[in-house]
């Protein structure tokens, strides 16, 4: 089986290899700030320019999970996005310039532009594309978790999901089944209290999703999901319990939606306070005031993370822009399979 690329993990020079904890700060800020950069890009550039090929889906405040739980991963396992979780297609070594051709629906995309927005996966990378109705992800993870214990490997799936897809029957039939198989499942849900518009106490009587962990007999806890280091830590705790054949562990992450369910809405059902609210609990702010606290960065360094990684991200918009669209000839390429 071929090794997965993933991508280098990046450092501060001044603490690279001599303090752990700094160096996992430091690749959260990396991580969080260049998903929220190229979603920023997407949504509130090329889309409003129309150079888009579908809707758009952002995790605007969001960035502490899909970060804190992608970098427990082992390269070789597998990891099953929500469309809310671009950063763990960066952790796992896909560049910018692969996302906005995707988007754009042009050949340099993970789909060669079969299809547009964030329907993409790369088999290689062990990352599984997004499934629309979120809840659908579930049986298919356990599908592939299953896999991997008849394989008797100790690599494990990773699925994320909203606390909407929590209500569906196809989350249900997915957790029951890796329950009673003892599937080696790490459940991670982005609680952030909208289901598109419907409001988290109209659509489930329990108080948190972690309520429905015992009902499967599994375990499960609550995190604060804008902070990194304790997604980081529950999902490692999690990770940890599927790999030594315990069964799946439910992690919810409690945050907060900070935009509409998708580009075109406005979001006008929401109370404004709760936005004021939450930005105050910014997981990237967070994460730079404790390098700056604990003296493992300045400003400057900040300054110089944030404009390289900008300057990629325009290097990889023009490079996306000048990705050809796909020919009609090949429309059936890789659809079906050939004998």
């Amino acid at each position: 089986m071929a090794a997965v690329r993933t991508a280098p993990l990046p450092a501060p020079p001044e603490t690279e290899g001599t303090n752990p904890e700094a160096d996992l700060a430091w690749r959260f800020l990396h991580y969080m700030f260049l998903m929220r950069e190229v979603e920023d890009r997407i949504e509130r550039k090329l889309y409003r320019q129309g150079k888009i090929v579908g809707g758009v889906y952002s995790g605007r405040g969001q960035e502490a999970i899909s970060v804190g739980a992608g970098l427990t991963a082992e390269p070789e396992d597998v990891l099953f996005p929500c469309h809310r979780d671009l950063a763990l297609y960066f952790i796992r070594g896909v560049h910018p310039r692969e996302v906005f051709a995707q988007y754009m629906g042009r050949v340099g995309g993970l789909t060669r532009g079969k299809d547009g927005n964030m329907h993409m996966g790369d088999m290689k990378r062990r990352l599984v594309a997004i499934i629309s109705s979120i809840g659908a992800s579930l049986p298919v993870a356990a599908g592939a978790a299953l896999a991997l214990k008849y394989r008797g490997s100790r690599n494990i799936a990773y699925v994320f999901f909203g606390d909407g897809a929590t209500s569906r029957g196809d989350f249900h039939e997915g957790v029951n089944f890796a329950a009673v198989q003892k599937l080696p499942l790490v459940l991670v849900c982005n609680n952030n209290q909208y289901a598109y518009s419907t409001p988290l106490e109209l659509q489930m009587a329990c108080a948190n999703v972690a309520d429905r962990g015992p009902g499967y007999g599994i375990p499960a806890e609550i995190v604060d999901g804008n902070d990194a280091f304790a997604v980081y830590h529950a999902v490692s705790r999690a990770a940890e319990h599927a790999r030594r054949g315990l069964g799946p562990y439910l992690v919810e992450c409690k945050t907060f939606r900070m935009s509409g369910h998708s580009a075109h809405d406005a979001a006008e059902y929401v109370p404004k306070h709760l936005f004021e609210e939450w930005a105050a609990k910014d997981p990237i702010k967070r994460i730079e005031r404790l390098l700056i606290e604990k003296g493992w960065a300045d400003a400057s360094d900040l300054e110089a993370l944030y404009a390289s990684l900008r300057r990629q991200i325009d290097e990889a918009v023009e490079w996306a822009e000048n990705s050809p669209f796909p020919d009609p000839s090949e429309l059936t390429a890789n659809v079906y399979e050939q004998s």
